[in-house]
């Protein structure tokens, strides 16, 4: 069994290796200069993923719509994660295109999807993208280990490239609170 400081410097170990990563931080750059895009043109952040990635996806957006740090305007931003849709959608038709039909429901050009997956393999979440972009929305995704499938569905992928989902999750959830913080800088 690991250790605290075994877990502790595992997890720093990824991060700082993010902030070393030249095209990562680029990549992150571009996904900063397409929500802010987003936002300023009254379009909708949309977030969506499957477990842990769900509950990123909610943290996300309840940060945008609500607070982060201090007071500013709310941010357009919403998750698919209602239990009656998706169970709904689930029972009656699928569950790979329960989020697909979400981006066919709300997505328009003027949107951004961000798709969580740490293996960016989840069917249902390249669905989301695919039927995203088809609809004129950009796509950003948060994506663990070589990107997977999602990779190539993204306009921005964001890639934490390790193999331990929960190290991605940590990651990802770093990310997350970097736009938030980025949106509060005047």
């Amino acid at each position: 069994m690991k250790g605290i400081l075994e877990v502790l410097n595992r997890s720093a170990e990824v991060k700082l290796g993010l902030a070393a990563d030249a095209q990562f931080l680029g990549e992150f750059a571009l996904s900063v200069a397409v929500l802010r895009s987003v936002v300023a043109d009254g379009g909708t952040i949309y977030a969506c993923g499957n477990g842990g990635s769900a509950c990123d996806a909610m943290h996300l957006t309840e940060e945008l719509v609500a607070r982060y740090k201090g007071d500013r305007p709310g941010i357009r931003a919403a998750h698919w994660l209602d239990a009656g849709t998706l169970t709904c959608w689930g029972n009656d038709k699928d569950f790979k295109s329960v989020f697909a039909r979400s981006a066919e429901t709300f997505c328009t050009g003027r949107d951004v999807l961000v798709a969580i997956s740490t293996s960016g393999n989840s069917a249902n979440i390249c669905a989301a993208a695919e039927t995203a972009r088809a609809k004129g929305s950009k796509v950003i995704g948060l994506l663990g280990r070589d990107g997977g499938k999602m990779k190539a569905l993204c306009d921005v992928a964001l890639i934490v490239p390790v193999m331990e989902t929960e190290r991605i999750q940590e990651a990802h959830i770093t990310l997350i609170h970097a736009w938030c913080e980025l949106f509060e800088v005047v």
